[in-house]
């Protein structure tokens, strides 16, 4: 039976839980590939079946023999099923959301039974180094810098005569690639895996649960697996529709024998928004505090920067994660705030709790100080999923007038579908700004509870207590991350 939106929105903060404690890794199979533009097993295998004389369709149960076949009639030659693997897994393909959005997540772990390099490609994409792994002598090394391990447990396209492809190689798998056992045996014992890609017609994932069962034990986590359920075909029969539904539900409950919980969706597409959902969710917990201020009215600036103070220590001691640039006249209030918590109270990194990034002043090497700076914002806003804007104003000659920055922070973060929270009392482009987002709340922020919105309201009230306004946005901020 298809999940619910309440089993679905279980499963999103289970999930972005695990984030959070740096414990989630992925394990992906061909179906986060296919939408991709790479093959399945058998399209994969298709000349070769029909070099033997035989019906692909009829034998998508046993494809795993089907190449060992083609091995034994060749005398155990698999020049022409390594030269099917460059063919179609070393051609460029273009990258699944579902693959950038698991790239830009906090995951450290990948393992794969794929033979493609996307998920290495979107990891560098997003900014981080991968560490890859297909053989045996790579656990031994370490790739300096790296953000991120990826398991190619069953080989590389760029390395087909080493790629798990026959029967053979299946069975000789816990001798020849021990090592590799060993070592995803140890991750599903301290991570929690999300399995992605698999289906009840992937081959591959009975071998893969054979092998590393013995490692389970009755006191192992959890892990979760996203299953599309089964469909009626054009043309099929009632009865033979029937019998797959009931031959899935059967697989689901033999998961459950590895701790494995299965999620089910009606569409693959359905994926990428549970995975849009855990990284919207995950964000939620990193503000970024947009903010200038040359002129402070109504408020003292003694006092405004004493709110900005203690509202980013407030932040950071209730495990909020602050991004910012040195915003003028309110960015040493910013860091001071959050770094007196970590330092005098958490005990822990500043790093955890404060990404900071000053702009740069002058035109290093010749480059546009306009472009670097959007750049430099975009950069910042990514990492979060909340937007505080406060004040907003600018000195120019002798007239102060609202903070064009600031402008286009909010664009930018408006673009990428982070919550939206200007405190229209503190004036300038922060009141503009409150007001475009309260005249258009449901569309810019989406349906939250009402409570949200009424705390929103409030703060556009002209000569507002400072300390009534820092309350406002913590209520906010505690309820969008319940």
């Amino acid at each position: 039976m298809t999940a619910t939106a309440a089993e679905k929105a279980r499963f999103v903060r289970d999930l972005t839980k695990e984030l959070r404690e740096e414990n989630l890794a992925v394990f992906a199979g061909a179906g986060l590939s296919v939408s991709a533009g790479f093959v399945n097993w058998s399209e994969l295998l298709r000349p070769i079946a029909e070099d033997l004389d035989l019906d692909i369709d009829r034998e998508a149960a046993d494809l795993i023999s089907l190449a060992q076949y083609h091995c034994n009639v060749n005398s155990g030659n698999r020049s022409k099923l390594n030269q099917l693997l460059i063919d179609q897994f070393c051609k460029n393909a273009k990258l699944t959301d579902n693959h950038r959005i698991l790239a830009r997540l906090p995951i450290n772990t990948y393992w794969t039974t794929n033979y493609d390099s996307l998920i290495e490609t979107a990891l560098s994409d997003s900014g981080k180094v991968p560490d890859v792994k297909y053989a045996n002598e790579h656990l031994a090394h370490t790739k300096r810098k790296r953000d991120a391990v990826v398991y190619k447990m069953h080989g590389d396209a760029n390395h087909p005569s080493k790629a798990v492809l026959t029967k053979d190689d299946y069975e000789k798998y816990h001798v020849d690639m021990q090592p590799f056992l060993y070592a995803l045996s140890g991750d599903l014992v301290s991570k929690a895996f999300l399995f992605l890609g698999f289906s009840f017609s992937d081959q591959n994932l009975d071998y893969i649960l054979s092998r590393v069962r013995i490692s389970f034990n009755k006191n192992q986590r959890q892990y979760n697996c996203i299953l599309r359920t089964v469909k009626k075909e054009v043309g099929e029969d009632e009865a033979d529709y029937e019998y797959r539904k009931r031959k899935q539900e059967l697989f689901i409950q033999d998961l459950l024998r590895f701790d494995i919980k299965t999620l089910l969706v009606d569409e693959y597409s359905e994926v990428t928004d549970i995975l849009r959902e855990i990284e919207k969710l995950y964000r939620r917990k990193t503000v970024f505090i947009s903010g200038a201020a040359h002129e402070y009215s109504p408020y003292d600036k003694d006092e405004a920067c004493q709110f900005v103070y203690k509202l980013s220590q407030d932040l950071v001691k209730s495990d909020f994660k602050i991004v910012s640039g040195f915003g003028l006249g309110i960015g040493s209030s910013v860091i001071v705030g959050a770094l007196d918590h970590v330092y005098m109270a958490d005990g822990g990194k500043a790093e955890e709790h404060l990404i900071l990034r000053p702009f740069p002043q002058d035109h290093a090497h010749g480059g546009n100080l306009s472009v670097l700076w959007t750049d430099y914002r975009k950069d910042m806003i990514l990492h979060a999923g909340i937007a505080l804007f406060l004040f907003g104003n600018k000195l120019d000659g002798d007239q102060i007038i609202p903070s064009n920055g600031m402008r286009e922070e909010f664009e930018i973060a408006k673009a990428e579908g982070l919550f939206l929270l200007p405190v229209g009392a503190t004036g300038f482009m922060a009141k503009e700004l409150w007001e475009e987002v309260r005249d258009s709340f449901d569309q810019l922020n989406g349906l939250h509870d009402e409570k949200i919105k009424e705390n929103f309201d409030l703060l556009g009230t002209d000569d507002m207590d400072l300390n009534f306004i820092h309350g406002h946005i913590m209520t906010i901020l505690k309820l969008l991350c319940k």
